[in-house]
């Protein structure tokens, strides 16, 4: 009797196999370099580690039981109540510089990690991620019913199962007192309401800005500072609402990245009220590229007439000039009227040939003895072609012939084309004779 079939056969029963790997959340956020991995010295200072959990929230914990932790682990943490399942991302010394950053206070008591992950916190870990949309999803219509002002953006279950976190976003005050009982009796759990802003829900749910890359909030901004259209100005960005507003329909962060580099370089440019006179003209600030130090004034204050570009020295010099009461003939110098010499390209290395790379075409002259071979392999009507080939070097030969008579009749010899004629006139005679 064969068993193969029996064998091969998989028992629905079988519950699957939970790992660390396989019940590691997707699409985290907020990853740290450990730029200190490769010195062990570093991770045996401190029994500090971070702990990552759903999307960007994040805790510090105390390692008391000396377990040997690396970056991807899953590990089951103090919380309250029960224990809570997060993936430890980072160890050793760089984590107190973390919690620096973060401003979390290192002199509190830190909750501690009880153990890594065994399968049966992986099996509730799995069913309490499994119900989140579906508890998010309820709990919106839950707060239509009652009418509140608020929008709940995620939903997180604790690593046991036995606490959710609701993370709302409201633009004024809201009492969720009767919410939180209606989902407490709905869920039959502990019920947390925490309340998050625009750009910290875009973190949570993360995306691509317009440079292609990573949001910074999901990637490694934590603390979030007020943006200011003057952030715009400074930069000489056009106020488009639809271009500086990023996924969380505020302004972008990163307008705030160069901001003060721009005001640092502005200090060093000339005050963009002050118009410029000349003899003929009063030119007017029209745009100014702060980092090459050109500023571009034209002869009108709202549109662009006559427009002449020069450099913040010889701003600063016709300002002082006109402050005198002199007024110079042209708003340009001499040095820059002057156009500037145009040199040719050359190459003279030889690298932007496009065909430097193709082999050079040797021209091949036909020869009858080649042409010859080829014919052989051809029908037997091949020897026809032969023949042709033969006239046709008769004729060449006859015509090079001919091409060096007429050169010796040029130099005073006998020249073919007599020779021809005086034959011609004696075939009648000889026929007389």
């Amino acid at each position: 009797m064969d068993n193969t079939n029996d064998n091969n056969t998989i028992n629905s029963s079988e519950k699957p196999q939970f790992t660390s790997a396989t019940c590691r959340r997707k699409g985290a956020k907020l990853e740290v370099y450990d730029w200190l991995a490769d010195i062990p010295e570093s991770h045996d200072d401190t029994d500090l580690v971070e702990v990552r959990f759903k999307n960007t929230r994040k805790g510090y914990y105390r390692n008391t039981t000396h377990i040997k932790l690396v970056p991807g682990d899953l590990v089951a943490v103090e919380a309250s109540p029960g224990h809570d399942i997060g993936e430890v991302t980072l160890t050793g010394r760089l984590v107190s510089l973390q919690m620096k950053k973060n401003n979390v206070k290192t002199d509190v008591e830190l909750k501690r990690i009880y153990r890594k992950a065994k399968p049966n916190d992986l099996e509730k870990f799995e069913e309490a991620k499994a119900k989140e949309h579906d508890t998010m999803i309820r709990a919106r219509k839950i707060a239509e019913d009652l009418h509140l002002n608020m929008k709940i953006g995620d939903v997180e279950y604790q690593g046991d199962g036995n606490k959710a976190i609701f993370y709302y976003i409201a633009d004024e005050r809201v009492d969720f007192r009767q919410l939180i009982k209606v989902l407490a009796e709905v869920f039959r759990v502990r019920i947390e309401m925490k309340q998050i802003g625009a750009r910290q829900e875009a973190g949570r749910i993360g995306g691509l800005g317009p440079c292609g890359r990573q949001l910074c909030c999901s990637g490694w901004m934590t603390n979030f500072v007020s943006v200011a259209t003057s952030a715009a100005r400074y930069q000489d960005i056009a106020l488009n609402p639809q271009k500086l507003a990023g996924q969380c329909a505020k302004l972008k962060c990163c307008l705030n990245y160069e901001a003060d580099a721009y005001v640092e370089a502005q200090k060093r440019l000339p005050s963009r009220e002050i118009p410029l006179e000349t003899k003929l003209n009063t030119y007017y600030h029209f745009k100014t590229d702060i980092f090459k130090r050109e500023m571009t004034y034209s002869t009108d204050k709202s549109i662009a007439a006559n427009l002449v570009t020069i450099d913040a020295d010889r701003a600063f010099e016709v300002i002082a000039l006109n402050k005198k009461g002199i007024k110079p003939d042209t708003l340009e110098s001499e040095t820059s009227s002057r156009a500037p010499e145009r040199r040719e390209f050359e190459d003279v290395v030889g690298q932007d040939s496009l065909t430097r790379f193709d082999k050079a075409k040797k021209s091949k002259k036909r020869k009858g003895n080649g042409g010859g071979n080829n014919n052989r392999h051809q029908q037997p009507n091949g020897g026809n072609n032969k023949s042709g080939n033969n006239r046709n070097q008769n004729s060449n030969k006859a015509a090079r012939n001919g091409k060096g008579g007429n050169e010796k009749g040029e130099k005073g010899d006998t020249p073919a084309r007599n020779g021809g004629e005086n034959a011609s006139k004696q075939e009648p005679s000889e026929k007389k004779n």
